[in-house]
């Protein structure tokens, strides 16, 4: 079969924040760049995130990068690696200020500069007193960022293939990535895009679960393509449950609203975390509000006919303070929660929002993986950035904000470091198999082919029901082994799928069906390796770990301080070291850091 090739010196696929931030430098660079993209840039999911990005500008309160670092290694409960973490918190102010100069509109301030919010887990002083660190656009940062960036792709002349879906990598004998393949939805054809470099910047995989914040895009297409091709996904037991969607819908509420001043209350009209979290209240790290909210709705002090959610309550600020700040909220709450935030409370519930893990990188961008003579050692052509990929930064739990800090530094990183590779001489054009696309045409040819199967729609629910009812906010251990089983047999199910419409063009009932193939290796990753973890830390809270002075929290740091990595083929675990060690020695926070161990 005669398969149309596209020849690229990089292929960027995914083109939200990570995507494009990449894309840039390498088309700056001079460099033959394409992207590929499920839907049109500015509507990939980075356009959701809505409270702003973490810099240590202290253009409203004092700051410095070490604290910031300080917040993120104590926000991962210490599972994130240093050495990545000291590199995205000395970058922030850089890579914010790059962004204003493209033409981001951030908020001002009377003197000119940036606003910036406060934000749950952000502090000064090592975590004495909150801080305001999130450089906002009122409550629509990412849509503002997405539009600076692509905006400034186009000028750089980047090539842009839309609505087109990944399908599969393409790597050699030598384990070397060459590109991928790709189903241009249009048509419904099959393509080879081949490249001396590939970066993934899917975003998450949000859609495994029921009830989630993430678009329907949001299929884990970079963690799938990866787990086909025999790379292993990093710490997937770690899902952050955020602790404000609108209750029945899922819609995000950010935690800017608690930034500028929004209060959680219970049936009783209590401020709750007054109790769970004194000092920070309703800023406490995102883990401690959701299963402060999950124990008052538990504990039967939900509110509503079925005491299933709480309330967040805006109605004491100035009306013209929620429509300068927090317009879009507004414009949500009366749309999904039927209440007005001026006069009425909205109602939420913690509801999943992003992935810790993913595809391991380094803080590079280089993907890596277990050698004989290296834990971490690169795959050479394959990079990733954004929620797809795992630097370790956000380890357990991740800050508010950081994640579109995330998606500028490591998207620049990952730029940077094929700009480097190809100068050097290391990314040659290498030969294509001649079964390039084999994989990806055996899938699509399983579909058309496929009678009597199961219904896409109907494993997918079910797996999205199982892995709400088996790993959600808090996990227990019967639960979790029932989950494993029957994610698996799900996972048998999802190879028998059947599409009705066999045609080619614009057929997305057969995109769908693809999607499930990854949103399957997600959801695997997720419930096994959550299984294995035999202790609470972050995101991740067991039922049977022990709270102790020697286990503080159920966390068991002689055990399970370690990153785990999943392999697709036959569920296998294997664990690494976290890097508690940061790019200087002398950096401050490290030392705190050890005396919390």
């Amino acid at each position: 079969m005669n398969i149309p090739k596209h020849t690229f010196d990089a292929v960027i696929v995914g083109a939200g924040g990570a995507g494009l931030r990449a894309a840039l430098q390498l088309a700056e660079s001079g460099l033959k760049t394409a992207v590929l993209t499920k839907v049109f840039p500015t509507r990939s999911h980075t356009v959701a995130a809505q409270g702003g990005v973490a810099a240590s500008l202290g253009n409203s309160t004092e700051d410095n990068w070490h604290w910031h670092m300080y917040d993120t290694v104590k926000g991962s409960d210490w599972l994130g690696d240093q050495d990545a973490i000291e590199f995205m918190c000395r970058r922030a102010n850089e890579v914010v200020v790059e962004l204003e100069h493209y033409g981001m509109p951030f908020d001002r301030l009377d003197n000119g500069k940036i606003y910036q919010r406060p934000f749950g887990g952000h502090s000064q002083n090592y975590g004495q007193t909150p801080v305001s660190r999130s450089c906002a656009a009122a409550d629509r940062t990412g849509h503002a960022m997405l539009h600076a960036l692509y905006q400034r792709n186009v000028r750089a002349n980047t090539h842009f293939y839309v609505e087109w879906l990944a399908l599969d990598l393409i790597r050699d004998a030598f384990g070397n990535v060459l590109g991928v393949t790709a189903l241009e939805m249009e048509t419904g054809e099959v393509a080879i895009f081949h490249s001396r470099a590939t970066i993934f910047a899917t975003g998450g995989a949000g859609r495994i679960y029921h009830s989630s914040t993430n678009a329907f895009i949001n299929t884990g297409d970079g963690c799938g393509m990866a787990a086909r091709a025999g790379i292993p996904l990093e710490d997937m037991e770690f899902w952050q449950f955020h602790p404000t969607g609108v209750a029945g819908a899922g819609v995000l509420i950010t935690e800017g609203v608690r930034g500028e001043g929004g209060i959680l209350r219970n049936a009783s009209g209590e401020r709750f975390m007054e109790r769970y979290a004194p000092n920070l209240k309703d800023l406490a790290s995102r883990d401690i509000v959701s299963r402060a909210m999950t124990t008052e709705i538990n504990e039967g002090r939900g509110c509503g006919p079925d005491k299933d959610f709480v309330l967040l309550d805006i109605t004491h600020l100035a009306p013209e303070t929620i429509m300068k700040r927090l317009p879009g909220i507004r414009e949500i709450a009366i749309r999904f929660a039927g209440v007005d935030p001026i006069r009425e409370p909205i109602p939420v519930v913690p509801t999943c929002h992003y992935q810790m893990g993913g595809i391991p990188t380094n803080y590079k961008g280089q993907v890596v993986v277990p050698a004989s003579d290296d834990p971490a050692t690169p795959v050479t052509g394959f990079y990733a950035a954004g929620e797809c990929a795992c630097a370790s930064v956000h380890g357990a739990n991740r800050l508010g904000t950081n994640s579109l800090l995330d998606l500028l530094v490591f998207g620049k990183s990952a730029g940077e470091s094929v700009v480097e590779d190809i100068e050097a001489g290391d990314l040659p054009l290498r030969p294509l198999p001649v079964d390039a696309a084999e994989r990806s045409l055996a899938r699509i040819d399983r579909l058309d082919s496929q009678t009597n199967g199961e219904s896409v729609y109907e494993v997918g629910q079910d797996m999205r029901r199982s892995m709400q009812k088996h790993a959600g906010v808090f996990r227990f251990a019967e639960l979790l082994r029932e989950g494993v089983m029957q994610i698996n047999e799900i996972a048998e199910r999802a190879r028998h799928t059947e599409i009705g419409d066999k045609s080619k063009v614009w057929n997305t009932a057969r995109v769908e069906a693809l999607e499930l193939d990854n949103l399957i290796e997600v959801a695997r990753s997720t419930i096994v390796s959550a299984e294995a973890r035999r202790e609470s830390r972050g995101a991740h809270v067991r039922d049977d770990a022990p709270d102790t002075p020697e286990f503080p929290n159920g966390r068991n740091d002689h055990e399970w301080l370690k990153h785990t990595l999943w392999y697709s083929d036959g569920d296998r675990l294997e664990y690494k070291p976290v890097n508690l060690k940061p790019l200087e020695e002398d950096t401050r926070p490290i030392a705190l850091a050890k005396r919390i161990y």
